[in-house]
């Protein structure tokens, strides 16, 4: 049985995923009943590990203390439940379908024609059909990495149904399921699921090994 997260971290973690965001977002990414979450950010803000800006967008996010201290907790977290290698592993495996995933997400947005990149239309049901087989078989191959994050540590776990859902929909004829950001799109999720091995394995984006 894989092993849950602490509460408070969980919505650090969901803040640092999102950037900017309210309790229900953050909640519903990490999978926190809203009201404990909006508790926790609210101590966090007088704790001065977030801040609060109300206005036309109002939300949470962390401060430079805040971070630190999340990635603090995140890798006491792999070293005391001791899954740090197998998250390294995972994210090994990981990175070498992120390229595969790019050029997918780039074929469902841009078309070939006449030796020009052009924006697709959608109107070519062959071509899209085509495209969403690739997707497809890319998701085939990143759902036992999912499946081994989440054996590792319960947080992962939200990750492969998550994806399986974005897949399904397109699948059935919703294309916004694809890229479309602002929605949970199979892009989005992925990106998420990216930025989420990242900050768990203490990788900075700039740095990470092209594969």
């Amino acid at each position: 049985m894989s092993t849950p997260s602490d509460p408070r971290m969980l919505v650090m973690h969901g803040l640092r995923l999102k950037g900017f965001a309210d309790p229900p977002a953050v909640a519903e990414t990490v999978a926190v009943p809203e009201h404990d979450a909006q508790a926790i950010l609210d101590k966090l803000v007088i704790d001065e590990l977030a801040t609060y800006r109300d206005g036309r967008l109002s939300g949470f996010t962390l401060t430079p203390s805040g971070r630190a201290e999340h990635a603090r907790l995140l890798s006491e977290e792999l070293d005391e439940v001791g899954v740090r290698a197998e998250i390294q592993a995972a994210y090994a495996r990981f990175l070498g379908l992120n390229s595969g995933l790019l050029e997918v997400c780039t074929a469902w947005q841009l078309r070939d024609v006449d030796g020009e990149p052009t924006m697709n239309d959608h109107s070519d049901p062959a071509y899209d059909a085509e495209v969403v087989e690739r997707l497809a078989e890319v998701h085939g191959r990143v759902h036992p990495i999912c499946e081994e994050l989440a054996s590792a540590l319960a947080r992962f776990g939200l990750y492969g149904p998550r994806l399986a859902t974005a897949v399904d929909r397109v699948r059935a004829g919703e294309p916004e399921w694809f890229t479309k950001p602002m929605i949970p799109s199979y892009h989005t999720i992925w990106f998420e699921l990216h930025e989420d091995l990242l900050a768990t394995l203490g990788i900075e984006r700039g740095s990470e090994a092209v594969t």
